[in-house]
């Protein structure tokens, strides 16, 4: 009955989105402020129905309901209850209606935190977010439905969770990361909002400044938890491979990012309008396509969700309807937004706009290679090929030194126009300063790489021209100066940060990881990178629902003991899969990573060890770039009424000039 009522509240859910999308539109067209206000009610409602049906999925899963069909194929008796309630969003089905149930908690947040927008845009907003969420609803009840079920014949026991999925990522990785993916349907409600409305001023901008930079936030965490559960887990140490799915989301981050940037230039000077609602629909339209790549069937992934082209074919016919509708009224409006207002070639806009130009090229580069291999299989009627990290480093990695080489010169950029004394004065002194901690963390790691040494020099360069900025902004106050600057700078210095420490990071590890493949018996040692491991031997343990063998490796340096790693060779009994699960000894500087292979001989395994320097810094940049988002919307001008007010009015003067 429970699993009834979850379908029913699905239903509902979709009649809610489906009033959400039509009402509030009739009240601004017909300009009646009631049926405005309708939005509220309906977003909780669609909400609340949502939660309730994920809720009775969730039931289904801890009460090991067999009888339904998802349940039956991604869980099993002998589940941890954790891994339980969260294999209710470990396939293709429930994974989805984790995305509505997103999607309707960003309408409700937009219901309830947009009060000082004017009704009318309030509406036009939230009837862009039922209207998208009507679509998700139909593709997950008629082509996803997690509740159908088996009756009369079901199992008696269920096949199991993916043992790759049995883990804590599991658990953060995939909400997150479709807070980040489903948020930017945000940005661009606003944009088709004021699209529609002809209010193409800078106040949108700023209405959906914060709403983005949340999205962008939760978005870089996920990516960020995704390449960290991808290192320790898939057992061969790696953190990124341009797998089509990690692209996936990759290129809706690069679009976001520009947006990020766009709408602080459109909000401060009201340049580049057309241009920012043109990425905030870009945005979306990227995590759409992601959408599309993981659930179709028309891409081979470790980290796909489905492989049934019909699904692919709903998506696509959405993705044509949401993207063509978008930019056919983008096409009309167009000409309604421009604006005479000027910039030199050093001020700050034009680096925002140099910044925007990279970022988007870019993710078209990432694009390509993604996409080609599908392209070339449909006109070579079936040949398979497949494009690698090396195209993908090949292209992507020049593009990203002079950004990362403008983000340093940008810190001392103004608005409208910059003196060359001050953009440029001081920075030789800087590259200076640059150049010998560079050749010092060269000299420490005897590391001579040509691409070591350009990435550092430009990161680290980053980090002094930061730090300088701070320092100016002090204004002879000590820190208590630096304290007195807004949300939003500390957001750009702590996302700028991040960016040069997980560069830093990402070189580091690529051009001085060292590895060893060897067979090791007990008593058996090596060395690698300074560290000696000596073998101890195997052990057989027995885990909740998996027996292991789980390998003894002692890890020490010049003759102290570090740590005791325990990598596990897993069979998990439901499914008769076999795993690797690696050990780590971790620290600020470097990891050591071991995983057990196969047995091999008497008491023989086969032992995998890296020693990753700095890997751990590709994280913690990616952590500091996620708290500069969320730092930004601190900011006091996000809640001033002032605007609101100002906007209120010339949203009455329009309604009551039509209704004359």
């Amino acid at each position: 009955m429970i699993i009834e009522l979850g379908h029913f509240a699905l239903i509902l859910a979709l009649a809610m989105s489906c009033c959400l999308a039509v009402l509030p539109g009739f009240g601004v067209s017909l300009g009646r402020p009631a049926l405005m206000r309708t939005g509220g009610s309906l977003a909780a409602g669609m909400f609340v129905f949502t939660l309730v049906s994920f809720v009775c999925l969730a039931q289904g899963f801890i009460g090991d309901d067999f009888s339904v069909a998802y349940v039956a194929r991604n869980s099993n008796s002998a589940l941890p209850v954790y891994y339980k309630i969260s294999a209710v969003w470990g396939a293709h089905e429930g994974s989805f209606l984790l995305w509505c149930l997103v999607m309707s908690s960003w309408t409700l947040a937009v219901a309830m935190f947009s009060q000082q927008l004017t009704d009318d845009m309030r509406a036009r907003v939230l009837a862009v977010l039922g209207s998208v969420s009507i679509g998700f609803y139909l593709f997950l009840i008629f082509t996803s439905n997690p509740f159908d079920r088996t009756l009369p014949f079901f199992p008696s026991e269920g096949a199991d969770l993916n043992p790759l999925l049995q883990d804590f990522g599991l658990i953060v990785h995939p909400p997150l990361l479709y807070i980040g993916y489903v948020g930017l349907s945000v940005p661009f409600a606003f944009a088709i909002a004021s699209l529609s409305s002809g209010q193409l001023d800078a106040a949108w901008a700023r209405w959906s400044r914060p709403w983005t930079n949340v999205a962008w936030a939760f978005l870089t965490l996920g990516i960020t938890l995704g390449s960290w559960w991808a290192y320790y887990e898939l057992g061969w140490g790696g953190w990124w491979f341009w797998d089509a799915v990690e692209n996936a989301s990759f290129m809706p981050w690069l679009i976001a990012t520009a947006l990020v940037h766009s709408l602080a230039a459109t909000e401060k000077r009201g340049v580049f309008r057309s241009w920012t609602v043109l990425l905030a629909i870009f945005a979306f339209s990227f995590s759409l396509l992601g959408a599309f790549l993981v659930r179709s069937g028309v891409l081979t992934s470790v980290h796909a969700f489905a492989v049934d082209p019909e699904r692919g074919v709903f998506i696509l016919w959405y993705l044509i309807i949401v993207i063509g509708g978008s930019l056919l009224l983008y096409g009309i409006r167009a000409g309604q937004m421009s604006v005479n207002v000027g910039f030199g070639w050093l001020s700050r806009e034009s680096f925002i706009l140099a910044n925007n130009l990279i970022l988007t090229v870019s993710a078209i580069t990432v694009l390509l290679g993604t996409i080609y291999p599908l392209i070339y299989e449909w006109f070579s009627s079936g040949q398979k090929i497949s494009v690698g990290p090396p195209y993908f480093n090949m292209v992507f990695v020049p593009l990203m030194l002079p950004l990362i080489a403008l983000m340093a010169l940008s810190s001392f950029s103004r608005w409208r126009r910059t003196a060359t004394e001050v953009l440029f004065g001081r920075q030789p002194i800087r590259l200076l300063i640059s150049g010998l901690v560079c050749l010092i963390f060269c000299l420490l790691t005897s590391t001579w790489n040509l691409w070591f040494q350009v990435v550092s020099l430009i990161s680290i360069w980053l980090i002094v021209n930061l730090l300088a900025d701070a320092r100016y902004r002090q204004g002879g106050r000590g820190f208590a100066g630096f304290l007195k600057q807004t949300p939003s700078y500390y957001g750009m210095w702590l996302g700028h940060i991040g960016i040069a420490v997980s560069a830093l990071g990402i070189v580091t590890t690529v051009v001085m990881s060292e590895e060893l493949d060897l067979l090791m018996s007990p008593g058996d040692k090596t060395q690698i990178a300074g560290y000696d491991l000596r073998f101890e031997g195997v052990e057989r343990v027995n885990g909740p629902n998996y027996s292991a063998d789980r390998g003894i490796i002692a890890v020490s340096r010049q003759g102290r003991l570090i740590e005791m790693l325990y990598p596990e060779k897993r069979l998990y009994s439901a499914s008769q899969s076999v795993m690797t699960e690696a050990d780590i000894s971790v620290s600020f500087w470097r990891d050591v990573y071991v995983a057990l292979g196969e047995p091999i001989g008497n008491q023989a395994w086969s032992v995998r060890v890296h020693v990753k320097p700095l890997v751990r810094w590709i994280w913690l940049g990616g952590i500091l770039i996620a708290i500069g988002g969320f730092t930004t919307i601190l900011d006091k001008r996000y809640r001033r009424l002032k605007m609101a007010r100002q906007l209120q009015s010339r949203a009455e003067t329009s309604v009551q000039a039509s209704l004359a």
